[in-house]
């Protein structure tokens, strides 16, 4: 079983059909702070005010990594998750990330969107996806992880020449709203301040599914032919921020939030992928009785989706470079 944290979770889901070359989820939401341009030292934006203003690392290593991918390398890995999502413990300002492409440190330093990640390594030159890195860094003991991300784009800038700026753009969304008005899926619950979570993603690895995760994230498994994922503490937003990347294939638009509802919300969701699933390297069996993505979207959280048009705000990359030495 996976118990993941939802950045995770968009790896594994997308794993079940392609090579993982990404992370978090890199990194996943639709609704997330805007931020500006690497190159905009005037005017920061209100999210970087709030996080602590512009920051970079005290110190910083960056090292391509030449071995081998899975299965016959280390697979890439972290010492917190990548992802859009706010899972994260204090470790005294320490930064560790194994074999990663720099699409997914970008991601991260952005808090892309499943969809805003996938326009965005299109735009980046071929070895920004296919060549691996490891970065290990140290900040300010008391950093969080979204000041962890103001440090990574510091770093970005300074040894990737990184410049990037937000665009407003009208383009092909779905939108969420209530299948029923009113009336939410016996599998969407809104989350009370009597239910509480983990404190940390590594307290959701070592727990069942049943048991308590960090607010704000996801964790998903496939059993008996269905993929199930559930999750805890998340705004309407959020859930509509993965749902691109849940169904497989993905969806071919961005996702948002059109309920109008406010709070956070518990849920778990149980389909039959349309695909074929392959765990270990063999065909996994599917489910045929099982709902499909939209009928359980429908069924047991009360949701629908419809095909419209919307703004999103999507990251531009205008420069990137191969890494500087160190």
């Amino acid at each position: 079983m996976w118990n993941w944290s939802a950045a995770r979770l968009k790896r594994a889901l997308i794993s079940l059909t392609l090579p993982v070359l990404a992370a978090c989820s890199a990194l996943i939401l639709l609704t997330v702070d805007p931020a500006t341009s690497q190159t905009s030292t005037e005017h920061p934006a209100p999210w970087e005010i709030a996080a602590g203003g512009k920051m970079a690392f005290d110190v910083a290593s960056v090292k391509r990594n030449l071995e081998p991918y899975p299965p016959d390398g280390t697979a890439p890995h972290s010492n917190f998750p990548l992802g859009s999502d706010e899972a994260y413990a204090m470790n005294g300002g320490l930064f560790v990330a194994t074999k990663w492409p720099l699409y997914v440190f970008i991601g991260f330093a952005y808090k892309l969107s499943p969809y805003e990640l996938s326009r965005v390594q299109q735009e980046l030159p071929k070895w920004a996806a296919i060549e691996h890195f490891d970065i290990e860094a140290r900040g300010p003991a008391s950093a969080t992880k979204d000041q962890m991300r103001l440090m990574m784009q510091s770093l970005l800038a300074r040894r990737f020449r990184l410049a990037v700026h937000k665009q407003a753009q009208r383009i092909p969304v779905y939108d969420v709203v209530e299948d029923k008005p009113g009336r939410l899926g016996s599998s969407l619950q809104r989350h009370t301040d009597d239910q509480p979570c983990a404190t940390s993603s590594s307290s959701a690895q070592q727990a069942s599914a049943s048991q308590l995760m960090p607010c704000g994230t996801m964790s998903g498994h496939f059993f008996s032919g269905r993929m199930h994922v559930e999750g805890r503490g998340l705004t309407l937003d959020q859930l509509a921020g993965y749902l691109q990347q849940m169904q497989m294939p993905a969806l071919d638009r961005p996702v948002l939030d059109a309920t109008q509802l406010s709070g956070t919300y518990d849920f778990t969701l149980e389909w039959t992928p349309e695909g074929p699933v392959s765990l270990n390297g063999a065909k996994a069996q599917l489910d045929e009785t099982g709902p499909s993505f939209i009928e359980a979207l429908k069924e047991q959280l009360g949701l629908r989706l419809v095909a419209g048009a919307g703004s999103v705000d999507v990251l531009v990359v205008d420069h990137v470079e191969e890494p500087s030495a160190n």
